[in-house]
């Protein structure tokens, strides 16, 4: 932790409350003269340069969308607060996905900010890139730097400059976002203005920011939880067609993430070495996430061996022997928050086993089955029905079906699924499963088309003390996943540039590992 300003120690104070404590280790000080020295004496702050993002058009056109859906109602989408990790520290703040969509903030960006798109009366609405105006206008209330004659600057271990680093200001933010900036104390005022019962109704994304939501209940008095409904929803259903700006992000969190795959392999003799060996693959993994991005867009599943058996393996503390294999989920989440989510089953010492290859490619066919099925007309439950068609098959012909394929791929059978309980596909952007608060006909039920963005990852799960299983096949788990572009006319395969067929991936860490 930080070198803390120190003081000779002040006088005992009986009647301090619980939450003035936490300060006392700072033994900060109290003095006229200290305010008066620590407060004055700085060059003048250097001139801005701030340019406008590359996200700024699209998430105006983003922004219009929505205002398309809601006419005349006031939408506040908070970025969130810190959330306390222990004590007085606090994890590592992401915004919200929402916020950071329509706003274009992503990394660690404006704790407590907040975007409200304001209605707007016919032609003043916020204006295009592509010409014409949406039908509200966007402020952005936030946090500015402080003064440096403040005593936040240097005594706020949450926001101040001495503490964190310097904010932006107002005029750097709007310059960077194309959205009017205001001061967070013009938050209340700005929610109000024309609301009540018979003005302008108020619809907040819930359980985001307590505080916020507190000042919007009080405000409209009335209860509006289907409302908020209907915007968390319209925020989701927003994403599901990815823009040209989201699908560059997302090429590049792929890339990143193919890097830390290598990094990975190249790294799995130290793992065998080791006796929490899973840990040294995912603290390899982690490395690669905050060099190339903001951080891992999720926990890393780094199961060898029969940990690969549980789909969502994070413990990672097992160790990795060699002749197993070894199970990796990884993505990393790139500074604008959109993440890769790739799996490899890889062999530990780059060789599988005969067994282990048959499980394979079962698993590879459903991929490769599911990518087939991945193009613009089909639904997007075709792509899991594909899968399960061959993972079915694959079952039926080792013996380990009670029925035939066919009667266990009718609604009432299903018996394969005990060996492959999840979906095969998610949508995939600002979350690792995006727009999951979707509508179901707009989803699972959906048509799919180009600009969707989602997973392709069959598995096969075979635990250790599953006695429907062969004996030479228990233990194995194995789940092949990419990140799948569906354009005009079929899909791209973004992660395509990892080895997927159990020879290239032999002659991948080959090289790899020399």
């Amino acid at each position: 932790m930080s070198t803390e300003p120190t003081s000779e120690p002040q006088a005992p104070n009986a009647e301090q409350s619980l939450a003035d404590r936490g300060s006392n280790r700072s033994q900060r000080p109290q003095s006229a003269a200290f305010l008066d020295w620590v407060t004055s004496g700085w060059a003048e702050r250097p001139a801005s340069t701030a340019e406008r993002g590359a996200a700024a058009d699209f998430t105006a056109e983003r922004r219009a969308r929505l205002s398309a859906q809601f006419p005349g109602q006031r939408l506040v989408i908070p970025a969130g607060a810190f959330k306390v990790r222990s004590n007085d520290t606090d994890y590592r703040f992401r915004p919200h996905s929402a916020f950071a969509h329509l706003t274009g903030l992503g990394s660690e960006q404006e704790p407590d900010a907040v975007l409200v798109l304001h209605p707007a009366a016919d032609g003043e609405g916020d204006p295009l890139p592509g010409g014409g105006r949406s039908g509200h206008h966007a402020v952005l209330y936030m946090r500015p730097l402080a003064s440096r004659d403040t005593e936040e600057f240097f005594a706020d271990a949450r926001y101040g400059e001495f503490w964190v680093g310097a904010r932006p200001t107002l005029e750097d933010m709007e310059t960077r976002t194309g959205i009017t900036t205001a001061h967070a104390n013009e938050l209340r005022d700005g929610l109000a203005k024309d609301a009540g019962p018979d003005g302008v109704q108020i619809l907040v994304v819930p359980e985001v920011d307590e505080a916020v939501e507190a000042v919007v209940e009080e405000i409209r008095a009335t209860p509006q939880a289907e409302l908020d409904a209907r915007l968390v929803e319209a925020l989701s259903e927003l994403r599901l067609i990815k823009d040209a700006h989201e699908v560059g992000e997302l090429r590049a969190a792929v890339a990143a993430t193919a890097e830390g795959f290598a990094q990975m392999v190249r790294r799995l003799p130290e793992a065998v070495a080791h006796r929490r060996g899973e840990r040294v693959i995912e603290g390899t993994f982690l490395a690669k996430a905050r060099e190339e991005g903001n951080y891992v867009g999720y926990e890393t599943i780094a199961a060898a061996g029969s940990h690969a058996t549980t789909l969502h393996w994070t413990d990672n503390d097992g160790q990795v022997r060699a002749g197993e294999l070894v199970l990796v989920d990884a993505g990393v989440e790139v500074d604008s928050l959109y993440t890769a989510d790739i799996t490899r089953t890889l062999p530990v010492t780059g060789t599988f086993t005969a067994e282990q290859r048959t499980v394979y490619q079962a698993v590879l066919d459903a991929a490769d089955a599911a990518f087939a099925a991945a193009v613009p007309g089909n639904r997007f439950r075709d792509v899991h029905a594909a899968a399960m068609e061959v993972i079915a098959a694959r079952l039926e012909e080792w013996g380990m079906l009670p029925v035939t394929a066919a009667e266990s791929l009718t609604p009432e059978g299903q018996q394969h699924r005990r060996w492959m309980v999840h979906g095969t596909s998610h949508h995939l952007g600002l979350d690792v499963h995006d727009c999951a608060q979707a509508r179901r006909e707009m989803y699972l039920d959906a048509v799919i088309e180009p600009g969707m963005v989602f997973t392709i990852e069959p598995g096969l799960y075979f635990q250790v003390d599953d006695l429907r299983v062969p004996a030479e096949l228990r233990g194995i788990g194995v789940r092949i996943e990419d990140d799948v572009l569906i354009t005009a006319d079929g899909n791209e395969n973004l992660s395509a540039a990892l080895p997927r067929t159990p020879d290239e991936v032999e002659r991948w860490m080959g090289e790899l590992l020399g």
